[in-house]
């Protein structure tokens, strides 16, 4: 069974079981294409709870329309192909305009069967109804086993942590090197990657919850999303130190501090304090003797301005979600 390992088995049972559900209540009604009900389902099923909600609602827009736009053209041009033909020209346009594309071929097939019939009586439009209903039923039904996935964002988000303390580690280990050629931004790289699939998990956890919502998640993703942004700045500023000023040590260190204290709930504040306190005192710190030392002070000093974003971004977020 090792070649089973890595295919969606149980999602495709689910499917597959709706749609014989939707099949068996549609026989039981002794509705007519009871099998029409079964695709309905089928075609139902989206990846999360709000777009299946929101393409059920989509489609059942959709076919209140399509039953008055074949009604108009089977009563004007009777049951014939061509009178099909202008009906779907008409409902391919409002669908298109109003973006209920994913509503065209399914909601079709059910006016097609009133030209199978020769018929729009009454007992026709309750049965595309009922076939209507009762896919769209088990669709958002099998959807509801769906749940919000938080120990796999947990875990996505801790390996985003785990890569942006690396980060701190490496710049603080290369504001005391001269010599940064190894020093490249590869790590940049490796932590988009991470934040994009924490993003993905997140914006999932999202749609899969109806009610009791938070945006903890997505507000999480958002601000490491930013911090990475200051972080390639600051590296961008590292590489571009030649020499090392007496400040080197000193900044160098603050990054080891920010490592330390690294952990999801530190609301940074000392940290912040801290460095508010360092900017200060190179204020008030000698001019510099030489162009290259001006230049290395500079950096070290727009450095510390971004690295003050990136707790500013942390406290931001801690704060509001304090509040909340």
């Amino acid at each position: 069974m090792k070649w089973i390992k890595g295919f969606p088995v149980v999602k495709a049972f689910k499917i597959a079981l709706a749609a014989v559900l939707s099949i068996l209540t549609a026989n039981l009604l002794g509705l007519k294409y009871a099998v029409t009900a079964g695709i309905i389902t089928v075609l139902s099923i989206q990846n999360t709870k709000r777009e299946t909600l929101k393409t059920a609602r989509n489609r059942g827009l959709a076919f209140l329309c399509a039953l008055v736009l074949s009604y108009l053209c089977y009563s004007l041009l009777g049951f014939r192909v061509g009178a099909f033909i202008v009906y779907l020209f008409l409902f391919a346009l409002l669908c298109l305009r109003a973006g209920w594309g994913e509503a065209i071929a399914m909601d079709s097939v059910l006016i097609s069967h009133f030209l199978t019939e020769q018929n729009f009586g009454i007992e026709m439009l309750v049965n595309e109804l009922l076939l209507f209903v009762i896919g769209i039923f088990f669709g958002i039904l099998i959807n509801l086993h769906l749940r919000k996935k938080e120990d796999e964002f947990d875990r996505l988000s801790r390996q985003v942590d785990d890569e942006i303390k690396g980060i701190v580690h490496r710049m603080a280990e290369n504001l005391r090197r001269k010599d940064k050629t190894g020093y490249n931004p590869d790590c940049f790289a490796r932590l988009e990657d991470k934040i994009c699939l924490a993003k993905e998990c997140a914006l999932r956890n999202w749609n899969n919850t109806l009610w009791s919502q938070t945006s903890y998640e997505l507000d999480y993703v958002r601000m490491r999303e930013n911090q990475s942004r200051v972080l390639r700045n600051i590296y961008d500023s590292i590489v571009l130190i030649k020499i090392l000023p007496a400040q080197t040590v000193q900044v160098a260190g603050f990054f080891e501090e920010i490592e330390a204290q690294y952990h999801r709930e530190n609301d940074v504040k000392d940290l912040l304090e801290r460095l508010e306190k360092m900017l200060a005192d190179m204020k008030l710190e000698k001019l510099p003797e030489s162009r290259e030392e001006f230049e290395a002070r500079a950096l070290l000093f727009y450095t510390l301005m971004q690295l003050k974003e990136f707790l500013r971004l942390k406290n931001q977020f801690v704060t509001i979600q304090q509040i909340r």
